[in-house]
């Protein structure tokens, strides 16, 4: 596994963090809309801290937060964004969610308490997946972050007209919407990725916000044949990807 990943204006370091680079941050990172020039993003579990990276290379926005709870993580997560082209603008905080917003809403705390956007590429495994490495388990397991929780928390400190922006198996897709709504946020737009044409949908990546709309999701394949990648794929991730 490559232990530095070279994008077109960054690196990332991930010898520390027990996710990798994938293809999921990536994607989400290029498909969020950033037309409403948000001021203030946050990308909850963090990892390398690659999103916050994306939303820094892509956005001029002026506060640019990350949260991770996971020591090694953290620490490899603030080291990028140290030496990134974009350093002044980006944070990580070593906390857990709940503790978080806690600590945001508490009005003591000098914090802004809402977030124009925010972005998270969750854990989503379930128990049978489990392993013997801990630490990766935490980072892919739903049980470290429920949706339900994350929903809950995304509600609390999102601005009135802000975005939320996630991606997560296309299993899941009804029961988050569902999970969603009842914090009253609703999709906006809906991505729905294959990996080939003739494969399964796997991933929803969708962005909510608080008011309701219709919504007619698309659909987007990786590749047509090994390294083969669609038009689509190209145009969403050239501006990162060295090889695109």
């Amino acid at each position: 596994m490559e232990m530095t990943f070279k994008f077109k204006q960054f690196t990332i370091n991930q010898n520390r963090c027990a996710m990798k680079i994938g293809t999921d941050a990536v994607l989400l990172g290029a498909w969020t809309s950033l037309e409403a020039n948000p001021f203030s993003i946050l990308d909850i579990g963090a990892g390398t801290g690659v999103l916050a990276l994306m939303m820094a290379q892509r956005s001029s926005a002026e506060l640019i937060d990350a949260i991770e709870i996971d020591d090694a993580a953290y620490e490899q997560c603030v080291d990028n964004f140290e030496q990134s082209p974009w350093a002044d603008r980006l944070f990580c905080y070593h906390a857990a969610l709940d503790e978080f917003v806690e600590d945001l809403l508490d009005e003591e705390s000098g914090m802004d308490d809402t977030y124009d956007l925010i972005i998270s590429n969750p854990p989503f495994y379930t128990d049978t997946y489990k392993s013997d490495d801990e630490q990766r388990d935490m980072a892919r397991f739903a049980d470290a972050l429920p949706f339900r929780q994350l929903i809950e928390s995304v509600a609390k400190i999102l601005s009135e007209q802000g975005r939320f922006s996630v991606i997560i198996p296309f299993s899941e897709e009804k029961n988050f919407i569902v999970l969603a709504s009842k914090e009253h946020l609703y999709p906006q737009r809906i991505l729905r990725v294959k990996g080939t044409p003739d494969s399964e949908i796997k991933r929803s990546l969708i962005e909510f916000s608080f008011e309701e709309s219709t919504v007619h999701p698309k659909e987007l394949i990786i590749e047509t044949a090994r390294h083969q990648y669609t038009e689509d794929y190209i145009a969403l991730t050239e501006d990162f990807y060295l090889k695109m």
